[in-house]
């Protein structure tokens, strides 16, 4: 959401899209680990493998760790609801 539009919300409003909030933030860090996880077997067998093939082990990386990037990207849009919680003196 935007700022403009975070400032118009009402108190039970903004407490509605805490909750929101909380639930987002859990399972995008579930997704992180999870992501995370894939990543860190596909360099351990990777390294531990026979055939070190760069290209053969960057395709496959790149999609989670894209998904990782876009993940972190989004979540500091969220600081703007922080910010107007802040604001209002709401927890």
């Amino acid at each position: 959401m935007e700022k403009n539009k975070l400032s118009e919300l009402t108190d039970e409003e903004l407490l509605i899209e805490k909750k929101k909030l909380k639930k987002r933030k859990i399972v995008n860090a579930l997704i992180i680990g999870f992501l995370a996880g894939i990543v860190a077997v596909g360099i351990v067998s990777w390294s531990l493998g026979v055939r070190k093939n760069l290209i053969a082990f960057l395709i496959p990386m790149l999609f989670p760790m894209y998904l990782i990037y876009r993940i972190i990207k989004n979540s500091k849009k969220d600081k703007e609801l922080e910010n107007v919680l802040k604001e209002r003196n709401l927890k």
